[in-house]
């Protein structure tokens, strides 16, 4: 197996074949009541839209939250992608709907205007979003904290602010508002996660 940025990771659907009969099947967490870590990003990485567009996306997610409900841990929104960590209800492993839904409920109410390929325009579809997303599943207390962590720090490993707290879209503000983080709160931008491997 070996990581897709894009996605999660990848496993060859039969190991055994010659490499230029490759195919790959996509293998995604599925535990219901799950905690999962996701990175979802624009298509266009040169996009401010998300927080151009913020509130945007804020209605997108409550609509979607109020039909199929989760509980948001963190979550911060940069200018071409987007750092969460969700928590779904105990008999509930289908994350992948809820984004396909926030995804397509932003795209209707953003005007046109961004480069749609002609294979994306052939069915129909918009070119806002890239089509997958990584997802990983939280192990433990420990997994979740570092998580937690790289989501509030990642304003600061993309040079848009100098400390945490100042980013706006941020989910740092209510950590801060329950007395769980400091004002002042930092950790190193290179936060290590799972494995030696960083999101991203």
């Amino acid at each position: 197996m070996r990581p897709f940025s894009f996605v999660g990771w990848g496993e060859l659907a039969n190991p055994n074949i010659a490499t230029h009969d490759l195919q790959m099947r996509y293998r995604r967490a599925n535990a219901a009541g799950g905690t999962y870590f996701f990175t979802v990003n624009l298509a266009d990485r040169s996009s401010h839209l998300l927080v151009e567009k913020v509130d945007v996306l804020r209605e997108s997610v409550r609509l979607v939250k109020d039909q199929h409900p989760f509980e948001i841990v963190a979550w911060v929104v940069l200018p071409d992608h987007l750092h969460a960590i969700w928590t779904l209800p105990p008999s509930d492993a289908d994350f992948s709907t809820r984004w396909m839904l926030i995804k397509a409920g932003f795209s209707r109410r953003v005007e046109p205007g961004e480069l749609i390929r002609a294979s994306r325009r052939r069915k129909g579809e918009r070119g806002i979003w890239q089509k997958r997303f990584w997802e990983h599943q939280i192990r433990d207390d420990e997994d979740l904290e570092r998580h937690v962590d790289y989501v509030h720090i990642n304003p600061v490993k993309h040079a848009h602010v100098s400390r945490a707290s100042d980013w706006p879209y941020s989910s740092i503000h209510r950590y801060i508002r329950s007395g769980d983080l400091l004002p002042d709160w930092a950790v190193s931008p290179e936060v290590v996660l799972s494995g030696g491997e960083r999101v991203e």
